[in-house]
């Protein structure tokens, strides 16, 4: 696994509230046509946000009283297999396994593990879009 972080996602309690706030600052939605989720590509990386209770329902958990905080950190890569053999080194490395990897309602397939802190990392392939020559993140390919 790299060292790098390709997506921060928020699971914020109302989204048009969120947007409005990182709107102000001057921030500009990569994908203005998804309200689903709002996504600001930064510099190598990229801040989503997402309603918190969907975020809990795509990692297979409840974020009330869990022990989870209500963000992930996301490690995106090329491949299925990539996800599969990247699962497979978190566990090794004393992960616990939170969601199997699967094919995801968006078109993707993702897994999710825990590490020691309970600190949620979503490791995930998205064939829509692409991964910089850093591995940065390109929300829709931008």
């Amino acid at each position: 696994m790299q060292q790098r972080l390709s997506i921060i996602t928020l699971g914020v309690s109302d989204i048009a509230r969120s947007k409005k706030f990182y709107d102000a600052l001057g921030w500009q939605a990569a994908d203005k046509e998804n309200n689903d989720i709002i996504a600001y590509n930064l510099q190598h990386m990229t801040l989503a946000l997402y309603p918190k209770d969907k975020l809990a329902e795509d990692a297979h958990i409840s974020m009330n009283n869990s022990g989870y905080s209500n963000f992930t950190l996301a490690y995106n890569v090329n491949s299925e297999e990539e996800v599969n053999a990247t699962l497979i080194e978190a566990q090794k490395a004393g992960a616990k396994i939170v969601k199997p990897a699967q094919k995801v309602f968006w078109g993707g397939y993702s897994a999710y593990f825990a590490d020691p802190d309970n600190f949620l990392w979503e490791v995930a392939y998205n064939p829509f879009s692409t991964l910089g020559p850093n591995g940065e993140f390109q929300w829709g390919g931008l």
